[in-house]
């Protein structure tokens, strides 16, 4: 094979050298694909463990303003619970979140589950009643998709929040910050006068429109609890609204 010059072989090199930049401007200027990054919420099933849930309305918009959505909700709250063998240990619904600490009772559980049949029973509901009576509403529950289709929705994209609880303070201190975030937002002056949570059952009141369920509901778990509510001591988050930071 005969033997480049070295006029040949530095032609060849100046070639390698624009070669790479060449490549990238013609890269460059094809067209991507958008990238959309979706949070991730961890989900650990673990036995004998309870679970703090938060979830949010569609951009934080408050679609559980009104007592039909509430109950709507609370109606497959109780479905729920029936269906996936937990007990239902405190709640609140705010205008456009919504708080939940349950105890999953068997060991074979899913979270992830329990939430698809707290949200999608309300969302069908949502959609009918919007569709019948007040179809200008639809814009507000309209999440147009990257490939131009519009998906309707009355939750927030993604799991929301949940923390596995065990120590008997951390869950104590959770109820009390469940049950507090009406007072904290101004809506009432104490947690048994918002009448969408599970304040009033410690109480002793009757006027509750789903009761929780523990394992033992006259035991020392509701006395402690009643005790805390009545006495005010709530847990008293200045954060974001979450049952993320409880005060111990």
């Amino acid at each position: 094979m005969p033997k480049r010059s070295g006029a040949t072989r530095s032609a060849a090199q100046a070639c390698q050298k624009l070669r790479k930049p060449v490549m990238l401007m013609v890269m460059s200027s094809l067209p991507r694909k958008p990238h959309y990054k979706r949070k991730t919420c961890r989900r650990i099933n673990e036995p004998g463990q309870a679970h703090c849930l938060t979830f949010s309305c569609f951009k934080r918009r408050p679609f559980l303003d009104r007592d039909r959505t509430r109950s709507w909700f609370l109606d497959a709250l109780a479905e729920a619970r029936s269906k996936h063998h937990f007990h239902l240990w405190a709640y609140v619904l705010m205008p456009e979140h919504v708080h939940l600490l349950i105890f999953p009772y068997e060991n074979a559980y899913s979270i992830s589950h329990i939430l698809t049949n707290l949200k999608k029973p309300v969302t069908a509901h949502a959609l009918r009643f919007v569709r019948a009576h007040a179809p200008a509403f639809l814009a507000m529950m309209g999440d147009a998709q990257p490939e131009g289709r519009i998906s309707y929705r009355f939750w927030q994209r993604g799991s929301g929040y949940d923390r596995n609880l065990t120590a008997p303070q951390t869950i104590h201190a959770t109820i009390d910050y469940i049950h507090g975030n009406p007072v904290r937002r101004g809506l009432v002056g104490s947690p048994a006068d918002w009448p969408w949570s599970s304040a009033r059952y410690f109480m002793g009141r009757g006027d509750v429109p789903l009761v929780p369920k523990q394992a033992n509901t006259d035991g020392v778990f509701v006395r402690r609890v009643r005790g805390r509510v009545r006495a005010g001591t709530l847990g008293l988050d200045p954060g974001s609204g979450r049952c993320r930071r409880p005060v111990l």
